[in-house]
């Protein structure tokens, strides 16, 4: 009967239908006997197929895999092979509650805020440091030069001050400073305080008025009641230029050629005078106005006097007959008056809130070509754009205060902002794309302005009462500012950017920010 058990166990070895009588149990099996698996088989293929007896038989039986609708091999049951085996991930080892199927939960503490929060404020154990991470440390901070126990990346304080006497001005490893964008971001610094202060004693408080100006040969003129007073910043000699005979006379406005040593002035008395300051001496009074000469402005040999009728004459100072144009659009004081730099447009300003502009044809009753409205006070700051003649900046007074960028080729407003005060005077930048602004009550500041949007740059304040006018130095770095304070304030406050390649100077010109160094009648 031996031969027989022989043969049995031949057969059952050679049976691959068949369940394995020896040998360790498949895994699935010892799941299903230690309750991970009620049933004995996968939670995923008893929930998945409903109906299936909790055992399999030893016989094979067909199981169709989830989602491909392709039975199985039926030996695979019988092999102990998981019915799982390739198309399902292997179940996660935690329990089955409630007959639920299994599905992966994280581990939340790695991902609590709380504790992460905690970790990057708190920062590491010192206990628990390794010695040689400690010396690492220790080196680089050394080679970066950041004090001991101060972090590179620190979200609550500010960047860590230099070390006591050193120079280096990379210590500020990081900063919190948002990022401004190309070319925003600027290294230039602009001083807070005046490079000089000259004394201006009698300088009249009149808004309307226009008393400053800055020549081409680095003069610097201004009028003290019933004179005019010529600074030459070169070599720091005051002259007086001239003064009124009649008592109660006074000077209304000054303002320079283009080229030269001749200088416009207008009078209360309605006249406007040529002088020659090189011999000074007059070569010309001019008369025509029946009121007092407010503003000034030159095209080339074509001097432009606005009065306070209304009345703007165009004056050719080459010829006996001096007026060639007569201007009637504004109704009261034209307080502002500026040619375009490239000489196609005038604009004119009034204290009728009505801001004019003109081509160059010259001629009596000429209509202006746009006659702007904007405003809603007297518009005495004009200025053009030096890099765009046909940009116009103007500002508005007290019951006003705006400032307004405009295009006269199509008499659109590109831009406006609030400057909270009224303004008096504005200046183009040529070295920058800036403007700068003069102001009254109650700051009585300098402002500066980004151009196109009008962003302020900074303010720079220190006069005691309203900046009344403006005056760029003629190498484009300075601006002298003349308040009712009595003071004339010089502000570097547009110098030359040292990146760019430096433009000599006109011969004869010395730089502005050396020669006030020698300037006389400083306070």
């Amino acid at each position: 009967m031996s031969h027989f058990t022989f043969d049995n166990m031949i057969a059952d070895l050679t049976k691959l239908d068949g369940s394995l009588q020896s040998g360790p149990p498949q895994r699935w099996r010892k799941k299903a006997s230690s309750g991970l698996e009620p049933g004995g088989l996968s939670p995923r293929l008893s929930n998945r197929t409903p109906g299936l007896t909790p055992n399999l038989p030893d016989s094979a039986k067909s199981v169709k895999t989830p989602g491909t609708g392709k039975a199985s091999s039926k030996t695979e049951a019988a092999l102990g092979v998981p019915p799982n085996k390739g198309r399902w991930k292997t179940p996660s080892k935690t329990p089955n509650k409630g007959g639920q199927q299994d599905r992966f939960i994280p581990n939340r503490v790695t991902s609590d805020m709380d504790m992460a929060g905690f970790a990057i404020t708190c920062g590491e154990d010192e206990e628990n440091i390794s010695p040689s991470k400690v010396e690492y440390r220790k080196q680089l901070g050394e080679a970066m030069n950041i004090p001991e126990n101060t972090r590179i990346l620190s979200y609550q304080k500010n960047q860590p001050k230099p070390a006591e006497g050193h120079a280096n001005n990379l210590q500020v490893i990081y900063s919190k400073k948002p990022y401004e964008g190309p070319g925003q971001g600027s290294s230039r610094v602009i001083p807070s305080v005046p490079e000089r202060i000259l004394d201006a004693p009698e300088l009249l408080d009149d808004y309307y008025l226009n008393l400053l100006d800055w020549s081409s040969n680095n003069h610097l003129s201004v009028a003290l009641g019933s004179s005019v007073f010529i600074w030459n910043a070169s070599s720091g000699i005051i002259v007086q230029l001239m003064t009124m005979d009649e008592p109660g006379q006074y000077i209304s406005a000054v303002k320079w050629i283009e080229e030269g040593s001749i200088i416009g002035v207008g009078t209360s008395q309605g006249h406007v005078e040529l002088w020659d300051v090189a011999v000074q001496k007059r070569i010309r009074s001019m008369t025509g106005h029946v009121a007092r000469v407010g503003s000034l402005s030159w095209n080339s040999h074509i001097l432009s006097s606005g009065s306070r009728s209304g009345v703007i004459h165009h004056s050719d100072v080459r010829v006996a007959d001096h007026c060639v144009g007569v201007l009637n659009s504004h109704t009261q004081d034209v307080c502002g008056l500026c040619w375009s730099p490239d000489g196609k447009f005038l604009a004119s300003g009034g204290n009728d809130n009505i801001l004019n502009i003109w081509n160059n044809h010259l001629g009596n009753d000429v209509a202006p070509l746009l006659s702007l409205t904007h405003h809603q006070a007297a518009v005495k700051a004009l200025s053009w754009c030096p890099w765009q003649p046909n940009i116009l900046a103007s500002g508005g007074g007290t019951a006003d205060r705006h400032i307004r960028i405009w295009n006269v080729n199509t008499g659109s407003n590109l831009s406006s902002v609030d400057a909270k005060s009224q303004v008096c005077a504005i200046l183009w930048s040529k070295e920058y794309k800036e403007l700068i602004s003069g102001h009254g009550f109650s700051q009585n500041q300098l402002s500066i302005w980004k151009y196109p949007d009008l962003t302020k740059v900074t303010d720079l304040e220190g006069h005691k009462a309203r900046v009344l006018n403006l005056a760029m130095s003629p190498d484009n770095t300075m601006v002298a500012s003349a308040a009712a304070d009595e003071t004339i304030r010089i502000w570097n406050c547009f110098a030359s950017d040292k990146t760019k390649k430096s433009i000599s100077s006109k011969p004869g010109i010395q730089k502005t920010e050396h020669v006030l160094l020698k300037a006389s009648h400083i306070r």
